[in-house]
């Protein structure tokens, strides 16, 4: 892991509450630790001028949608992200999906997951019940999208939107 990574993960306060959805009070305790720990990623990033994405939850936490978007070349690419906390969370990694990527890589399941098993979620399980959706975002997607997507700019399978 380079210095620059470490360092942002630094910034990224831990969450200590490990419970999930079905854990009533328990639940609400850990989604203001994940909020308090989303919020300063994108602060950080944002002061670093690194801002890549933009999320929010329904009612309940069990459901996160928004964008994340990269630059490459000075152009802008954004897409949709979505995910659903598990119900054996924080034990197991939310799978977070680019669906209109769907199809277009290898390194992606069905619905658009992208594929992290290999290099993040033996990370995660260290690191459980600390690491929460914005570790999964810096520490998975972020690295995944820097390797991704310029192949598929690339291979012309992607384009940025008007």
């Amino acid at each position: 892991m380079d210095e620059a990574t470490k360092s942002s993960l630094k910034a990224i306060p831990l969450c200590k509450t490990k419970a999930s959805p079905r854990d009533g009070d328990l639940w609400i305790e850990r989604l203001k630790e994940e909020y308090e720990s989303i919020i300063a990623a994108v602060q950080n990033n944002k002061n670093s001028d690194r801002d890549w994405f933009k999320l929010e939850s329904n009612e309940r936490g069990t459901k996160w949608f928004g964008k994340c978007w990269y630059f490459h070349n000075m152009v802008k690419y954004e897409f949709d992200v979505e995910f659903d906390i598990p119900i054996t969370y924080p034990v197991t990694a939310p799978e977070i999906a680019l669906p209109e990527l769907d199809g277009k890589t290898a390194k992606m399941y069905r619905g658009g997951k992208i594929c992290l098993s290999e290099h993040f979620k033996p990370l995660w399980a260290r690191n459980t019940p600390k690491f929460g959706i914005a570790h999964a975002f810096a520490l998975g997607l972020g690295p995944w999208m820097a390797v991704e997507i310029p192949d598929l700019i690339e291979k012309g399978l992607i384009h940025p939107k008007a």
